[in-house]
């Protein structure tokens, strides 16, 4: 249960800062209010790993494959999508489609075992609940 209200929560934080990065690039630019985005959310990190943590920043060089430090780099990416998207089609419209493409992806990447995560069996009612999510958008977005 703590599971499914964390994501929740996350969604939600996701919706808004979506909103409030779409809003930042209206008074900056998309890599300055992206920068700032990622600078801010550095430091809140700095500060939540000196007050809890402390493990040694070694420990992230050591990781295998070393493509999962990419994270990051990533990050950036999704900041500019969003950011794009939201102005383009509005916060609702963005986040259903942004929604949508997560899912696929994730079920994806669980179908066919990427990057490490458990490999699971196709299930049709999977895929029927794929289609349902994106008709959803369909009807959302007929006008």
């Amino acid at each position: 249960m703590i599971g499914i209200l964390i994501a929740l929560l996350s969604g939600a934080l996701m919706s808004i800062q979506g909103i409030f990065n779409t809003g930042l690039t209206k008074s900056s630019s998309m890599w300055l209010a992206n920068s700032w985005v990622q600078f801010s959310a550095f430091l809140v990190c700095m500060i939540a790993w000196i007050s809890c943590d402390r493990k040694s920043f070694v420990s992230l060089f050591q990781m295998q494959p070393k493509y999962m430090l990419l994270g990051g780099v990533i990050g950036a990416f999704i900041t500019y999508t969003v950011i794009k998207s939201m102005s383009m089609l509005g916060p609702a419209k963005a986040v259903m489609i942004i929604l949508v493409a997560q899912l696929l992806v994730a079920y994806l990447t669980e179908l066919f075992g990427m990057f490490g995560v458990e490999k699971v069996t196709f299930e049709w009612k999977r895929l029927f609940g794929m289609l349902i999510c994106i008709a959803g958008i369909l009807i959302f977005k007929w006008d």
